[in-house]
């Protein structure tokens, strides 16, 4: 299996978009297709692991081929935007852990 770096990915998306893809779509074309792809994965979610049961039109549907979706359009608007995910999900990660130091231990409702 393959590895790679979140700027490997922002990297090879761009480059895909710019040669296979053309171009970008707009911003808010891609904010809606994520909104999409993050639609896919709750429907594959609920009737995986909730209490829906799968009609025919799910069958071929796979958890990881719709996540990979979602990272997909999301690197998209990472570009789009001069966001570098690898800088963003540090400082995210560095916020998570000074402001839930002990929230979740701390949570009687996880504890219980």
């Amino acid at each position: 299996m393959q590895q790679i770096t979140l700027s490997e990915a922002q990297q090879q998306v761009d480059t895909w978009i710019k040669t296979v893809g053309v171009r970008y779509f707009s911003e808010l074309t891609n904010m809606a297709i994520l909104t999409e792809e993050v639609g896919e994965l709750a429907r594959i979610m609920a009737r995986t692991y909730g209490d829906q049961s799968f009609k025919k039109s799910d069958i071929g549907k796979n958890l990881s081929d719709e996540m990979a979706d979602i990272l997909w359009v999301l690197i998209c608007l990472a570009n789009q935007t001069g966001v570098n995910l690898t800088e963003a999900f540090v400082q995210n990660l560095q916020k998570k852990n000074l402001r839930d130091a002990d929230r979740h231990k701390n949570n009687p409702k996880l504890n219980g």
